[in-house]
């Protein structure tokens, strides 16, 4: 187990795909713009994805997230507009060769600080989109 160093602490609903035992993190700044974020485990010594919001890379991304994990996550109609949605970046040898999941994003609710990775249901959306264009 890892100190938190008083970071607020997200508690995952699910484990991640292929990492039973990590189930709280902290999201963690690593650039001074504040797009670039650790999503580090506290559970797991050397475990961090790294995450980026869409906004700045994909404007148009949006997510109909279903009934189930919105209870799940304690979202609500009033509370939907808070929700932070991430995208796990995947590190290229160049910035070229790097790209987002946009299929399975994390979903943090900031007020009860639980979060989910989800599978969306649209096969358009790519598991390794280009970080830029």
């Amino acid at each position: 187990m890892i100190a938190h160093m008083d970071l607020p602490v997200i508690e995952l609903a699910h484990p991640m795909p292929g990492f039973p035992d990590d189930a709280r993190f902290a999201l963690v700044r690593l650039d001074d713009d504040g797009v670039l974020h650790g999503f580090r485990s506290l559970d797991s010594q050397d475990l961090q994805f790294v995450v980026v919001p869409p906004a700045p890379f994909y404007p148009d991304y949006t997510l109909d997230l279903d009934d189930e994990t919105a209870t799940e996550l304690g979202i609500d109609e009033d509370s939907a507009d808070d929700v932070l949605v991430l995208l796990v970046v995947r590190a290229g040898s160049s910035l070229a060769d790097t790209t987002v999941n946009l299929r399975a994003p994390l979903v943090v609710n900031p007020a009860t600080r639980r979060a989910s990775q989800v599978i969306l249901d649209d096969a358009d959306l790519p598991l390794a989109a280009p970080l830029v264009a």
